[in-house]
Formats: structure tokens, sequence, C-alpha cells
């Protein structure tokens, strides 16, 4: 009889434990950017009639799993510094089952508060420079720098940088068959900034 009794208290805990997990479900997706890489610290929500139910934040490849959600019609939005806020309606949830979302959650830029660097190589003489490498750089306080983007200059010199989050220094970088200049770029705020740089080369050596 104990040991019957003992049998029956396991079972039931076991059930207790249980339910939870078959009456409540969730999603789980990952975040990427427009490039395919995997943002992370975005917040994703589990919304119901414009409130949050539950909250996470995408891990350092993107991916999130919001569970424990009650059976039902949620909208998941996804919100992060200098990305636009997207949602994705009317998503069902069902007991028992943890839904995977799209494999393209893809999040813009919020151009708003982002920075755009945009430029012209020259050589010597003043003539645009086609072909150059072209390197965006963040400067730190202490003079430490970390490359951002590279590019190549088209056929009128014309280069242009992926837009990146405010940053006080940014520095860009020209080089040509071994011959390199830099310009620095003071950022104060939000907005497109236009450089040029020249190499110290002549038209006639190329």
């Amino acid at each position: 009889m104990q040991r019957l009794f003992i049998f029956t208290v396991c079972a039931l805990a076991l059930f207790v434990l249980s339910a939870p997990a078959q009456t409540s479900g969730g999603v789980k997706g990952k975040v990427r950017d427009w490039n395919g890489n995997g943002v992370s610290n975005i917040s994703v929500s589990a919304r119901q009639k414009g409130e949050d139910v539950k909250s996470v934040r995408s891990g350092k490849d993107g991916n999130f799993l919001i569970d424990g959600l009650a059976p039902g019609t949620y909208n998941i939005a996804f919100d992060g510094e200098g990305y636009s806020t997207g949602v994705l309606y009317n998503v069902e949830v069902k007991a028992g089952k943890i839904r995977g979302l799209s494999d393209r959650l893809l999040l813009t830029r919020d151009r708003g508060s982002m920075v755009f660097v945009k430029g012209i190589v020259f050589y010597r003489d003043s003539t645009s420079l086609a072909g150059a490498d072209v390197e965006l750089y963040s400067v730190s306080a202490d003079g430490s720098v970390k490359k951002l983007f590279a590019t190549t200059t088209n056929e009128m010199g014309d280069f242009e940088f992926p837009a990146v989050k405010v940053i006080q220094k940014l520095r860009v970088k020209a080089s040509f068959k071994g011959v390199s200049e830099t310009k620095d770029v003071d950022v104060t705020q939000p907005q497109i900034y236009r450089t040029s740089v020249t190499i110290p080369i002549d038209r006639q050596s190329n």
C-alpha cells in the first residue's frame, strides 16, 4: 500500500510539472539585417490587444525563443537601437508547440538615427580615381581604430558606405597601387557626411 501511495504521488507530481508545457506554446526565430547577418540584442515581444505579454532579447547570432505563451493569436514586435520597428501580425500559438517563424525576419536601418559616409577619391591633379580601395574605420577616444566597411571607387571615383551608428569620429582610408591617404570625419549628428581623399599619385603613372 505504501509503495502504491508513493507511486501515485510521484505520478501526480510529474503530471503537475508537465502540465504547463502541454497547455502553453511559443515562437522562435532569427532576426537578420539586410546583409543576412544575425542581429543581437533586439527586443522581441509577443503582444495581445496592444500590451506586451512577454519579451526577450535576441542572442549574439540573432536567435530568440519566446515560450510559456497561452494559446492564441499574437503580434510579434521587433525593436532595436538603430533599426526600424518591425511587426509580424496574427501569429497563432498552439498548446504544446513552439512555432518557427520565417527565417527571413529582416530589420531595416532607421535612417533618422544613422550616419552615412559618401565621397570621392582624387589623383594628385584633382581628377577622379576609379578602382581605389576605400575603408571606413571608427576612431575611439584613445586613438584606437576598428575597421567597419570596405569598398572600391566606381568609374567616377565615387564611394559610399552602409549606414553606421553615430560615432564621434570616423576615418576614411583610400589606397591605390601601394599608396594610401586618410581623411577623418568628425560626426556631430545623424546625417549624410560627404568627404574627399586625394592620393599623392599622378594619373600618368597609372
